[in-house]
């Protein structure tokens, strides 16, 4: 576990005074493959403190590394909110990426109560994260009820209802038959623009496009590149903003693998739906992650078009709240804390320090 530092790092903050303010009911951990935040939560929804560390990656790193790095994401915020030393939390509510399966889920919530943070370790995927922190922002966070649609680097789906039920896909890739996100968008962007530039493929604007992104002639050259490691893989998540300007301007392969983004996202919507008995409901269908968040009208109309024929009671809003949120708000569902309190957290995350200047959600037409 990580030692507590002596300062405040630049990404730890607090919302009190160091010796005043409440004990610290709920842990809050959002943490994705590139970042991790931690908040610490009075049981009247009061947000202590608050940090951010680097990337949870479980899968590359093992377990005990992947952990230490929420340590020190924790422990930081603990500094923000002191006084030292700190009562152990009531519930800690970890909403964690590559926690794909409950049995991962079981493990990295045995391997979190090891670390002593609190009384209760609850850890779910991070879409859950997404999902209530989007699910009833409008209505005082009653009864959350809904699905939501992720798409970052990958693509996942989940969906709750009031009596704590839920759908979710094991998203684990091609493995489990998912297509799409970033990476899966980058992917088949240079699939297309490879095949472009040897014949074996349609002309696209993409076979150009592409190896410019990173200074390049060909995509000869970006495919090289690639390959041997002088452009890191995970650069690839570049190109997606390059493959939505194509297809903005109009290119027929780029704009039909926009169209296929849109089909996956309902389709996942709408199965998660259906598992869920809300085919006929009036809830929100929430759309969240890089791809989502960034409202590509090419994207989220044909989404928006899509969802009306298949779920038409469904309503898709953009998630444009920090992640974190959600975990802070199931931390204070698990409590049974009042109405009041995660109005309180709301207010913090999407209007306070933290917020990054977003009302929470829009609608998409």
């Amino acid at each position: 576990m990580s030692q507590p530092q002596t300062a405040l790092g630049p990404e730890a903050t607090s919302s009190r005074p160091r010796a005043e303010g409440p004990a610290p009911a709920v842990l809050a951990i959002d943490a994705g493959n590139s970042k991790t935040d931690a908040a610490l939560l009075g049981a009247d929804g009061s947000v202590l403190g608050t940090a951010r560390g680097g990337g949870f990656r479980p899968s590359a790193v093992g377990v005990r590394t992947a952990v230490d790095v929420l340590a020190d994401a924790v422990s930081r915020a603990r500094q923000a909110a002191g006084p030292h030393p700190l009562p152990a939390v009531e519930q800690v509510m970890a909403c964690l990426a590559n926690a794909d399966l409950p049995v991962e889920e079981e493990q990295l919530a045995a391997a979190l109560a090891e670390r002593g943070w609190g009384k209760d370790v609850t850890v779910h995927n991070d879409t859950f994260a997404v999902l209530r922190a989007g699910l009833d922002a409008q209505h005082g966070d009653a009864a959350p009820c809904g699905v939501a649609v992720v798409c970052g680097a990958g693509i996942n789906c989940a969906g709750m209802l009031p009596d704590g039920r839920t759908a979710r896909f094991p998203a684990l890739g091609r493995l489990s038959g998912d297509w799409g996100g970033g990476g899966g968008l980058a992917d088949e962007a240079l699939w297309h623009a490879a095949r472009a530039e040897d014949g074996r493929g349609a002309a696209t604007v993409l076979a150009t496009a592409l190896p410019a992104h990173f200074q390049l002639a060909s995509m000869y050259a970006l495919i090289e590149a690639l390959h041997l490691g002088h452009i890191p893989y995970a650069r690839r998540l570049e190109l997606t903003p390059v493959l939505f300007e194509a297809a903005d301007g109009g290119d027929a392969v780029a704009s039909s693998l926009v169209a296929r983004m849109a089909e996956e996202v309902v389709t996942m919507a709408t199965v998660a739906l259906r598992r869920l008995d809300l085919l006929d409901a009036d809830v929100p269908v929430l759309l969240g992650g890089g791809v989502l968040a960034a409202a590509h009208p090419l994207l989220n109309d044909r989404i928006g078009e899509l969802l009306a024929r298949h779920a038409p009671r469904a309503v898709p809003r953009v998630v444009h709240a920090r992640p974190v949120l959600g975990a802070a708000l199931l931390g204070l569902d698990a409590l049974g804390a009042p109405l009041e309190a995660h109005a309180r957290a709301r207010r913090h995350f999407e209007h306070g320090r933290d917020g990054g200047g977003h009302s929470g959600d829009e609608k998409v037409h």
